[in-house]
């Protein structure tokens, strides 16, 4: 494969390279050049050897939308899948390389309204993607014909083999045209498939992707299941285990990529969002201060991230779960390159069970899930790296006025004290415990407790001293009970006893911001709240 072949080389029309410049697309994947020149050129049955990961629903999307007929009246593609998930998936691709050619995609699969699906057939659609159920199902009805298709594709046909599929498929391909192109794609092709293969295709080809396949030996897979609430927290808490943290948080929309960029900010780490509503030259400076490692984290969309390409990423996070298994891939294969580990994470909340078990099972690996480290974990890991970091320093080159310092407090004062006097001096905030939030998904652990707003912080001149007394000016509570303060540029948060934070919401009840309340229970899980001051407000 020449691997400076761009999509622009295949003789792909400027409405489907227009497609895949808005998707970030440029350059084809090992099967994307082979699968599109060799049907470009001209229709050629054929079996594409192609793991999860390697692009191949632009492989055989790009060349049968370019040669499909608008004006057609009946189907003219078949796409058979194992599961809806995939029927999903592939309907969605490719609606988004058809550009503004005016091709009807519909997916068909159990579960879904037989009557839909029966009002859509009856309208018209020239690209059917099924499950091999439910095509059945709309064969014997009479409801769907395939005489006269021009396009079969069979996708994932090994899962289709081993969930029984077979004979269905068999069925089905029995009832298409006999002037077909058929297209088989499998990650392995064992015999039962060649004999598919011998029975149903014409002078077929053999196309391997293995060149062209995202590797992933060198990453290190795990998950960590979280409610929703806890995906913030989880994820700093990961960070701060971590240590020397370099690498990409991927959310599924724009707006979750500033969120989580600007709560990372807040909480002083080097983060930076990047999405699709940048202008180019900001776009390339953001990526240009990441490769040089003036950012720690960038906080990206799966299209923004295309083509970025840092080798010596630490972590790819999934702070949302990917749309599919191609994309989960596509992520995690950002790290382990170069002969460098890396690690993939991926938070799943509970409702996100099913869909992660699927994206496993898709790509052939059952990935091992970890506990969230605690308080006292994430501390203990950052005491052992002070230990390390004054140990490297002291086998270094010291300051003469640093020595001179020492020797002056040292003829004043016992060693042990003073030593811990110096670390207490400079540590204290970093290993403070009150840092970090308990964990909503297991509340038990957190006493009782209740998380408060305040529409103050430090534009109003206020310290986490200066808001502790704050409160206690207006309510008679003891301080020690207000705990995890945390105080922003315009508003600050608190952690009380329930039967305290009672009393503190009905002593602040008429007091107001603007219109929004100076005190107000905080919602599960929030760490930054968007806040405007009007003049004249309190």
């Amino acid at each position: 494969m020449n691997t400076d072949t761009q999509f622009a080389d295949l003789g792909i029309s400027q409405n489907v390279l227009k497609a895949l410049e808005r998707k970030g697309f440029r350059h084809p994947t090992s099967i994307q050049q082979q699968v599109i020149s060799l049907l470009m050129e001209a229709r050629q049955d054929l079996i594409g050897r192609a793991p999860t990961g390697t692009g191949k629903t632009a492989a055989f999307g790009i060349p049968i939308i370019e040669l499909l007929s608008e004006q057609e009246t009946h189907v003219q593609v078949l796409i058979l899948v194992p599961v809806r998930e995939l029927a999903l998936q592939v309907a969605e691709e490719l609606n988004s390389l058809k550009g503004h050619k005016s091709l009807r995609v519909y997916p068909i699969y159990g579960g879904q309204p037989m009557e839909k699906q029966l009002r859509q057939l009856q309208q018209g659609v020239d690209i059917v993607v099924g499950t091999p159920g439910r095509i059945i199902d709309h064969l014997n009805r009479g409801s769907l014909d395939l005489s006269g298709v021009e396009f079969v594709v069979l996708d994932e046909v090994d899962e289709m083999l081993a969930m029984g599929f077979i004979e269905d498929v068999e069925n089905i391909l029995s009832r298409t045209s006999a002037f077909r192109t058929t297209l088989l794609f499998s990650a392995t092709v064992p015999p039962e498939i060649r004999a598919v293969a011998r029975k149903y295709m014409k002078d077929y080809r053999i196309i391997s992707a293995d060149s062209g396949k995202v590797t992933v030996e060198l990453t290190e897979q795990v998950y960590y299941e979280v409610v929703a609430e806890d995906k913030l927290e989880a994820l700093c808490r990961l960070i701060e285990m971590a240590g020397d943290f370099y690498g990409l948080i991927f959310c599924r929309t724009r707006s979750e990529v500033d969120r989580v960029a600007v709560q990372l900010t807040e909480r002083g780490y080097r983060a930076e969002a990047l999405h699709g509503d940048m202008a180019q030259p900001q776009r390339e400076k953001i990526l240009n201060t990441f490769k040089l490692r003036g950012l720690d984290i960038l906080v990206a969309t799966d299209v923004a991230a295309r083509g970025i390409d840092i080798f010596n990423l630490s972590h790819v996070i999934n702070y949302s779960l990917p749309q599919d298994p191609d994309s989960y891939v596509h992520r995690i294969g950002r790290t382990g390159r170069a002969g460098r580990e890396g690690t993939a994470v991926t938070l799943v909340t509970p409702e996100e069970r099913r869909r992660w078990a699927y994206i496993q099972k898709m790509n052939r690996t059952r990935i091992p899930k970890r506990r969230l480290p605690g308080v006292k974990d994430i501390l203990a890991a950052k005491t052992e790296r002070i230990k390390r970091d004054i140990v490297t320093t002291l086998s270094g080159d010291l300051e003469e006025r640093f020595m001179r310092l020492a020797k002056e407090l040292l003829q004043e004062n016992p060693p042990e004290p003073l030593l811990a006097a110096v670390l207490q001096s400079v540590y204290r905030e970093t290993l403070d415990a009150r840092n970090y939030q308990p964990l909503q998904g297991n509340r038990a652990t957190s006493g009782g407790s209740m998380r408060l707003f305040v529409a103050r912080g430090k534009k109003d001149g206020f310290t986490k001293r200066k808001l502790v007394q704050f409160i206690l000016s207006r309510v008679a509570i003891e301080d020690h009970k207000i705990d995890r303060v945390q105080v922003f540029d315009s508003y600050s948060f608190i952690t009380v006893p329930h039967a305290e934070g009672a009393r503190i919401l009905e002593n602040f009840r008429r007091a107001t911001r603007g219109k929004r309340p100076l005190v107000e229970v905080a919602r599960p899980g929030e760490t930054r709240r968007p806040f405007t001051r009007k003049a004249g407000s309190f």
